[in-house]
């Protein structure tokens, strides 16, 4: 299974995204996609795994099956496989490089995910209470799954739940 590893907040993180916003709309010229940093990276003040996670808003996912081998020539791998688990999004993978490692989450522009996702990060910039108890959590789960990110993640669902119904 995959390390965890969480990282005090870096500076760094906005102007990282915003080269990687800046080539993803170079692959998404002529259509009409949003981007968005979502993701603990693009909290202020909050640890993070060092993945710079960006949502990709299109009408249709499509657009973005359209685009895998124009986002390959940008370094992003297209994940499948994920597919299985999360049939509304199409998946992107870049490794580290000038920037650290990023997920790229093709998103219906305004649907469901999407909508929790910018929900989920803007609460969290807003109120410094839940973004500290977020980052107190994660920092207890890091250490009791640190040898496993998928029981790392699943268990911050019931936290990102409460905070998505407004409690």
């Amino acid at each position: 299974m995959a390390e965890v590893k969480l990282v005090e907040y870096q500076d760094r993180w906005p102007m990282d995204f915003a080269l990687v916003e800046q080539e993803i709309r170079g692959v998404f010229l002529a259509a009409d996609a949003v981007v968005e940093h979502i993701g603990s990276t693009a909290v202020p003040g909050l640890c993070a795994k060092p993945v710079l996670d960006v949502a990709l808003g299109v009408y249709a996912l499509a657009e973005a099956e359209a685009r895998v081998t124009a986002l390959a020539s940008i370094d992003f791998v297209y994940r499948p496989e994920y597919e299985r688990q999360i049939p509304d999004r199409r998946y992107f993978v870049r490794a580290a490089g000038a920037t650290p490692r990023v997920h790229l989450h093709a998103l219906l522009r305004d649907g469901t995910l999407w909508q929790q996702h910018l929900r989920f990060r803007d609460a969290l910039r807003q109120n410094h209470v839940t973004r500290d108890a977020y980052a107190a959590l994660k920092r207890h789960l890091a250490f009791a799954h640190a040898s496993d990110k998928a029981a790392y993640t699943e268990a911050k669902a019931p936290f990102i739940l409460k905070v998505l119904a407004g409690r």
